[in-house]
């Protein structure tokens, strides 16, 4: 009981240290969108149960129908031995939206732990009333309150669920990229798509956009009704053509789960008067059709295919260099378009530089607006001449979406300052990647080899050869080294006995281990259990008897057929005993614990060295 107490006062104490760690805070929280008529929770939350002078802010465009309602929460959580404490009092008020329109909530203000603190804003979008009558949800749920005057029979109607098409752009020109949207509607309590297939979008570089997996629903006035919706797919394109491109329609198999009325009194009672069942939907959505504009014409000589808006910038390691040094001109293309799609702008180097392939590394992630980021491009190049050399200034022309009409942008010249440097600049061996290992350049022949040659007897030839012959004689002396190996191995585990008796020590070693680590944390009969089982299991796996054909008469008989002294026959019983007798006895837990161990190990040890096979 003492221990108990101390335990109770340890987690209390700990607990307080890890609550008053803790940040305060104080947070409202309400829905994004409600519907004229609707009631819904206005709620503060500070982390403290240390707070007075609650007040909450003028609450201008709503009803307020009950509060503030105040509660307490309360938790602490113990993992892997890390105390945390959560504690909370939430301030709850019941609204009722009565004009529809954009309203803002000021923040509330509270005294917490000697601190005064205020706590955010809430913007509440307030939708007119629905014209079906039924009303809208506005507890962000996905059926809204009209769903049950449209679950009515077993069909599903068009206007209570469908899925919408929308182009940011229908409008624009070659590669202008525009945004391609699958919305979903609904007053139905749709369940998922058992398939859905979708254009391939013909004529159109595209990507799609990465949405969370956890679709956020929210409550939006279309047409007179006010539906849960949700976008489900989104696509940035890029037309790669001019004239009128045709998006065709998608479809999708929609599964609703649909409430129909229960005529059974008994079954109505415990299905709460309804019963569901699932209906099959397809849904289409509408063809669009965009007009794509070509490209003005006077395109400006070098024209990258760019069309959005751009920048470039450009560097060099360094202006003063020696022959065979590597030169590395960096380019890099920042903005927002067509990124992946532009040509590579070309550097002119000297005419007896070595250029290599240039190196594009793309830095940027797609938006609404198409790629932004910047592609990096890095050009290498060798001089193989000393003197003075000019790098020429970049030219990138695209076409500018804002102004509609084409740009053309420069970067600055380079000045190249090249000394003469070590080793003949004609014949140069670098290793840089998709050139040759060996470049000889001026010349058409190979330079003659002045160390020393060994020459061969024409005719000569590896076949025949003593490093011929040992190719083959070394594969097979080792192919079977390793088939007798092999068999003995199959033939060693084939014998079942044997295997458990050779493996009946590691076996109880590791039971024993584990018996080890309950000790350490004082798992009582977890701790005995193990160490039963490490002891009879090892016995069993020596003398080749199942556990359930064994005794502690049975093993004194077998240990003495095997030799082993009469002094280890006791003590490996002993120590059976000793484990039974402890693991029941009262009096001082560890110590028995520790004695059992130590003994049990010993024994083990012993009697595997007594053993022979």
């Amino acid at each position: 009981m003492r221990k108990i107490v101390f335990l109770w006062m340890a987690l209390m104490i700990v607990s307080i240290h890890a609550f008053a760690d803790g940040k305060v805070s104080f947070t409202a929280s309400a829905p994004d969108a409600v519907a004229v008529g609707d009631q819904f929770r206005l709620s503060y939350t500070v982390t403290t149960q240390k707070v007075r002078d609650f007040r909450t802010p003028s609450i201008k465009g709503f009803d307020v129908l009950m509060g503030p309602s105040r509660s307490q929460q309360k938790s602490v959580q113990i993992i892997n031995g890390e105390t945390t404490s959560t504690s909370s009092i939430t301030f709850t008020y019941i609204l009722m939206a009565t004009a529809e329109g954009s309203f803002t909530i000021p923040g509330a203000t509270i005294t917490a732990e000697g601190n005064q603190m205020v706590s955010n804003s809430v913007h509440i979008n307030v939708l007119p009333a629905d014209q079906a009558g039924g009303g809208a949800s506005g507890n962000g749920g996905r059926q809204s309150g009209s769903t049950s005057r449209a679950s009515s029979g077993t069909s599903v109607s068009n206007s209570d669920l469908f899925i919408t098409a929308t182009a940011s752009k229908t409008n624009l020109y070659e590669q202008e990229a525009f945004l391609l949207t699958y919305k979903i509607y609904t007053l139905v309590d749709l369940r998922g798509f058992d398939n859905v297939k979708l254009p391939d979008f013909k004529g159109f570089h595209s990507q799609e956009v990465e949405l969370p997996n956890d679709r956020k629903w929210s409550l939006e006035h279309y047409k007179g009704r006010n539906y849960q919706t949700t976008v489900y797919r989104q696509f940035v394109l890029f037309p790669q053509q001019s004239g009128k491109i045709t998006i065709d329609a998608a479809r999708f198999d929609a599964s609703i789960a649909k409430a129909t009325h229960v005529d059974d009194p008994f079954e109505a009672f415990f299905n709460g008067g309804n019963n569901y069942v699932e209906v099959k939907k397809t849904l289409v959505t509408p063809q669009l059709t965009v007009d794509v504009k070509a490209l003005p014409e006077g395109k400006p000589a070098g024209f990258s295919g760019g069309v959005g808006e751009f920048s470039i910038s450009s560097s060099i390691n360094s202006t003063n260099v020696k022959t065979n040094d590597a030169v590395t001109v960096k380019l890099v293309i920042s903005g927002t378009g067509n990124l992946k799609l532009i040509s590579t702008p070309e550097v002119k180097f000297p005419e007896d530089f070595e250029v290599y392939d240039p190196k594009v590394d793309n830095k940027f992630r797609l938006t609404n607006a198409g790629l932004s980021g910047s592609q990096v491009i890095e050009y290498l190049a060798i001089p193989r001449n000393a003197g003075t050399y000019k790098i020429p200034a970049v030219k990138f022309s695209y076409f500018d979406i804002k102004s509609r009409e084409y740009k053309t942008l420069t970067t600055e010249e380079y000045e190249l300052h090249v000394e003469k440097g070590s080793g003949n600049a004609a014949q140069t061996i670098a290793n840089f990647t998709n050139k040759e290992d060996l470049k000889v350049l001026n010349e058409d022949i190979r330079y003659i080899k002045q160390n020393n040659v060994t020459l061969s007897q024409k005719g000569d030839f590896f076949f025949g050869s003593l490093l011929c012959w040992l190719f083959y004689i070394v594969p097979g002396i080792a192919f079977i080294l390793f088939f007798v190996i092999y068999r003995k191995q199959i033939a060693a585990n084939a014998n079942v006995a044997k295997m458990r008796t050779k493996k009946a020590n590691k076996v109880a070693v590791k039971r024993m281990k584990l018996a080890g680590k309950l000790l350490v944390d004082n798992k009582k009969d977890a701790f005995y259990d193990e160490v039963l089982k490490a002891l009879w299991g090892y016995i069993s796996d020596k003398l080749s008897i199942p556990v359930s054909r064994l005794s502690k008469d049975n093993i004194e008989g077998e240990l003495r057929k095997y030799g082993v002294d009469e002094v280890l026959i006791k003590d490996f019983l002993a120590a059976l005993n000793n484990c039974e007798f402890a693991r029941f006895a009262p009096g001082d837990d560890n110590q028995a614990m520790d004695k059992v161990y130590s003994d049990s190990l010993e024994v083990i040890s012993k009697m595997e060295n007594s053993i022979k096979h």
